[in-house]
């Protein structure tokens, strides 16, 4: 993991000062809200439907166990008692209480988080693989670039007031486990028929009102040349991006629109900063830097390559083998494997963690995995350094912590957003209908039955829940004041089993809420009738086609029947 040095510890600790002072003004009335509203954004400061909302950055998801435990702590002496993870694997929290907010980023402050920038139209966070560092598809450790990529944007004056919001995300693997397709910026690490490492890069992917799949502009571009790119990017976003319509705002719009035009400028733009800016190619990442970054970055040196003995005993408890087969996963190194502790079960929000869990986790993470622990796209944690000959004890702290749901892949690890209990945007409420689905599909015979699937879930159009990359999205959206949900199929986040990225298709008129249930079902059942011999769903779509399971879809309609 990257060690904060003594810059990044006081440039965090001073920007928690200055909140503070910012605060306390707005708190005395000598700063406007409408003054303070910008400030407090650009800190990951918002305010929501009944309570301001906190979102911490977890750059490219990787956390230490005090980092953990200090969410715990803020969590218990700040909050409700939990805090809710992210696509984008960040943490957010939900009730804690504005005048209390300084007091949140001095305690983050001292464990090396914050959040900077996880707000406002600016870049965001930068997002990458949960197993980076430790998948044997790996082709190079994409950590390294993404802190370098972290601290090159972090309040970068150029691009602190953008159009809209922008995300990059960063693989580099042969599969893409970080839905690099549907971000602003989509960067491959990849190496050429030379050895030498560059990116493939995409540009103008993202959800929302219109899904849009990233754009290839580069098949391979030198990795020391990333930081100016990106740059001349985000500088033809900024000149010609539309400010006169949020809702067409993102780069998305604008690469649609120009087509080979915005490749065009952004190539000239590149040119021009290396040719002709001032001190133009400062920006070029020399090899010194990169191996600065890169030490933080190695195998800890608790880790030690040993024999691959693991074996399942005969007498394991089947819950212990389901757990082996869904939640535990491939390593590079030998005598490893990476576990995903999942919070997703029944009696719980998906991706919602209790300060107790926290607490939990860091516990695990000191035992298991070298201190070190991951939050993932997918909304649940990951330990990444976790020894063969232990995997049986981990699997019995973990299912004494609640973190032992064999269900990682399946219907019920579903990505859900917090929507309109929490969200002042949201259109509907996602928790109580992600629970009624989770109800429903309890039975572990059924769902190992049912196979691989990703279920995504939105409370409106702004798609948190990634609900256009899901097999199965559910989109909340209102109709008179009241809420209706969208069900889409085939969509993809680009990953092995889902194949190329692509926009799931909606199968007809929304359904009423307590409809959702038996859609879904029906739904399923279609491809349990439908499936060839070890067909996955999503496969199974692609194959037979949407009627079938549009017909289904309808005939489980009871309150919206006569509206469909």
């Amino acid at each position: 993991m990257y060690q904060y040095t003594s810059f990044d510890r006081q440039f965090v600790k001073q920007r928690a000062a200055q909140y503070r002072d910012q605060l306390e003004r707005n708190l005395a009335g000598t700063l406007g809200d409408d003054e303070f509203r910008p400030l407090r954004l650009q800190n990951g400061w918002y305010v929501q439907r009944h309570a301001p909302m906190l979102r911490v950055a977890v750059p490219y998801g990787d956390l230490t166990s005090n980092q953990i435990r200090a969410f715990a702590r803020i969590a218990r002496d700040f909050d409700r008692g939990y805090a809710h993870l992210t696509t984008r694997q960040n943490v957010q929290y939900n009730w804690i209480p504005l005048d209390r907010s300084a007091d949140v980023m001095d305690a983050l402050a001292e464990v090396d988080l914050h959040g900077i920038q996880t707000s406002g139209n600016c870049i965001r966070n930068t997002t990458t693989d949960c197993f980076a560092g430790v998948a044997p598809d790996e082709i190079v450790d994409p950590r390294p670039y993404c802190e370098v990529l972290r601290q090159w944007s972090t309040l970068h004056p150029e691009f602190a007031f953008l159009p809209r919001k922008f995300k990059i995300a960063v693989s580099g693997a042969t599969e893409d486990r970080a839905a690099t397709a549907w971000h602003d910026i989509g960067l491959h690490l990849l190496k050429n028929e030379a050895g030498e490492v560059g990116f493939k890069v995409l540009v103008g992917g993202g959800m929302g009102r219109t899904p849009v799949v990233g754009t290839v502009i580069r098949e391979f571009l030198p990795w020391q040349q990333i930081l100016v790119f990106i740059e001349a990017i985000v500088r033809v976003y900024n000149r010609h991006g539309r400010r006169d319509n949020m809702y067409k705002a993102r780069i998305k719009i604008l690469v649609k629109a120009e087509g080979p035009k915005f490749i065009a400028d952004v190539e000239e733009e590149f040119k021009n900063i290396l040719e002709h800016d001032v001190d133009g190619n400062a920006h070029l990442i020399p090899q010194a830097e990169l191996d600065r970054v890169a030490q933080s970055f190695v195998v800890p040196q608790g880790v030690v390559p040993r024999a691959s003995t693991f074996q399942m005993p005969d007498d394991a408890p089947v819950a212990f083998k389901r757990w082996i087969e869904r939640n535990v996963h491939a390593h590079k190194v030998s005598g490893y494997r990476a576990v995903t502790l999942s919070l997703k079960r029944v009696g719980q929000a998906p991706g919602d963690a209790t300060d107790a869990q926290f607490d939990h986790a860091a516990d695990l993470a000191d035992r298991f995995s070298e201190g070190e622990i991951r939050v993932s796209h997918d909304q649940n944690l990951v330990l990444p350094w976790v020894r063969e000959d232990e995997l049986f004890a981990l699997w019995e702290a973990a299912k004494a912590a609640s973190f032992a749901s064999p269900n990682i892949g399946l219907l019920t690890d579903m990505i859900n957003c917090p929507g309109g209990d929490f969200c002042a945007l949201a259109n509907a409420r996602s928790i109580p209908v992600a629970a009624a689905i989770a109800d429903r599909f309890a039975d572990l015979d059924e769902l190992y039955d049912i196979g691989d699937i990703d279920l995504h879930m939105s409370g409106c159009i702004n798609s948190c829940g990634h609900h256009h990359s899901g097999h199965i999205g559910i989109l909340g959206v209102d109709k008179d004041g009241k809420e209706w949900y969208q069900v889409s199929l085939g969509g993809s986040d680009g990953s092995r089993i889902s194949g190329e990225a692509a926009a799931g298709k909606v199968i007809g008129p929304s359904f009423a809420a307590d409809e959702v249930p038996d859609v879904i079902e029906a739904v399923i059942e279609t491809y349990r009738h439908q499936r060839a011999a070890n067909e996955l769903f999503i496969d199974t779509v692609k194959r037979v086609g949407l009627d079938a399971f549009k017909s289904a879809a309808n005939a489980a309609r009871r309150s919206t029947a006569k509206a469909a």
